[in-house]
């Protein structure tokens, strides 16, 4: 007779299976449609009912991916990296918020609300908290640049 170290347990009142596999996976499916998978190693994978798929790691990190593409990573000291599907990135930190653009300009709000946008023309333009420009605009190229107001 051979015995499989496969377990399934249904929880009637939770309407949850949590079922654990012989090499240590455990699934969870749970009423709303949301399933959890609890590796031997640690991690964890969450699919939602919606399909976003949230990804816990031992090290504290997560990452999240949404159903539209956009890829969410928060690390441990609390910094976010979002990818968005159109191309752009934001990063989150304690000291500002930057988001790249496709074309190559870069914006960034500090923390005390001072903004800086750097555009791939070599144009700065710099606003206090209020959105006040405090910085002339300066040009490290000899190329045009067509801006659209901020």
């Amino acid at each position: 007779m051979i015995y499989s170290s496969l377990q399934i347990y249904y929880y009637a009142d939770a309407q949850t299976t949590h079922t654990t596999y012989p090499d240590g996976l455990e699934v969870l499916h749970f009423s709303n449609g949301q399933i959890e998978k609890h590796y031997p190693d640690g991690r964890k994978e969450i699919t939602f009912p919606d399909q976003t798929i949230k990804n816990l790691f031992m090290d504290g990190g997560e990452e999240s991916i949404f159903p539209d593409g956009t890829i969410v990573r928060v690390q441990r000291d609390g910094s976010k990296t979002i990818e968005f599907n159109n191309g752009q990135r934001e990063l989150h930190t304690l000291q500002f918020k930057r988001r790249e653009y496709p074309d190559g300009t870069v914006k960034t709000v500090f923390a005390n609300g001072h903004q800086e946008t750097k555009y791939v023309c070599g144009r700065v333009r710099v606003k206090d908290k209020d959105g006040n420009g405090v910085a002339p605009l300066h040009f490290h190229s000899r190329s045009r640049c067509n801006l659209k107001p901020t």
